[in-house]
């Protein structure tokens, strides 16, 4: 059944995820296809593969042609209003739920939250919590209600951009803001994503400078900034925090041992 897939020069995972998708069995049900992997394809289901194979081809993520991604044990739907949310960004999530240790009743912001990945992550980790998911984007705040409203994890969110208009007193804030160069020959390979989510400014800084600048003025005393950037960025970040007066500066590896994520605690009183 995927020798057809394979022709195209589909990925052998991605055909599998497709053909399951087509013929209405759950994407984890991979062993099943190898018991079935001679059996000839339905007249019926052909069409509706050979077309999804020929987007996945022309570079559609494959998360968009299934309308849903797992994160961090949540299946979560999401389509081209939003960011395919990433494994790496789960590093991001892990330390978030580390600074919210010994916190009773947390105060967690989301910026950008797209299909509200990281901030559905926290809350369903820490039940007590209080979090608000941001994005300046009406359609992606439609994509990230949907899944709280799905998986019954109660989110606050907020139009807005980035701090404007927020609370002070946070515990955390945390984000995966845009951060690719507006040159970056990578972008090329993303171009069926959402372009406001992924580029900022000349050096792919802009976004992070911002929420940088104005996190303290939202931070309770010892409240801790994490952020996610490039694969190259971890140096320039920690300079930013420090530069702010952000106290341990620091950055934190993804699943390929790069620096991914970086952050720092806000001391009100130095």
């Amino acid at each position: 059944m995927l020798s057809a897939a394979a022709s195209m020069g589909i990925d052998r995972l991605d055909a599998q995820l497709l053909l399951l998708h087509v013929l209405g069995r759950q994407t984890t049900d991979r062993a099943w296809l190898l018991v079935h992997d001679t059996d000839p394809l339905d007249d019926a289901v052909w069409p509706n593969y050979a077309s999804l194979c020929a987007r996945r081809k022309a570079g559609e993520p494959t998360a968009y042609l299934l309308g849903e991604k797992e994160f961090h044990g949540l299946g979560l739907q999401v389509d081209p209003r939003v960011l395919v949310p990433r494994p790496d960004t789960e590093t991001l999530v892990d330390w978030a739920l580390q600074c919210l240790e010994g916190r009773d009743a947390p105060t967690v912001i989301d910026l950008g939250t797209g299909s509200g990945a990281i901030a559905l992550a926290i809350q369903r980790a820490r039940r007590d919590a209080q979090v608000t998911a941001v994005d300046a984007s009406a359609d992606a705040l439609a994509v990230a209600r949907g899944n709280a409203e799905r998986l019954g994890l109660p989110v606050r969110f907020q139009q807005a951009d980035w701090l404007a208009g927020a609370d002070a007193g946070y515990d955390l804030i945390v984000s995966n803001p845009p951060y690719i160069a507006r040159e970056d020959i990578h972008l090329a390979a993303l171009q069926h994503e959402p372009q406001g989510a992924l580029v900022s400014g000349d050096d792919g800084l802009d976004d992070i400078r911002r929420i940088v600048d104005a996190a303290p003025a939202h931070l309770a005393d010892g409240g801790w900034l994490l952020l996610e950037h490039g694969y190259d960025q971890s140096a320039a970040v920690r300079e930013l925090l420090r530069e702010r007066g952000f106290a341990e500066s620091q950055s934190r590896d993804d699943l390929a041992g790069i620096a991914r994520c970086s952050g720092g605690i806000w001391r009100a009183v130095k």
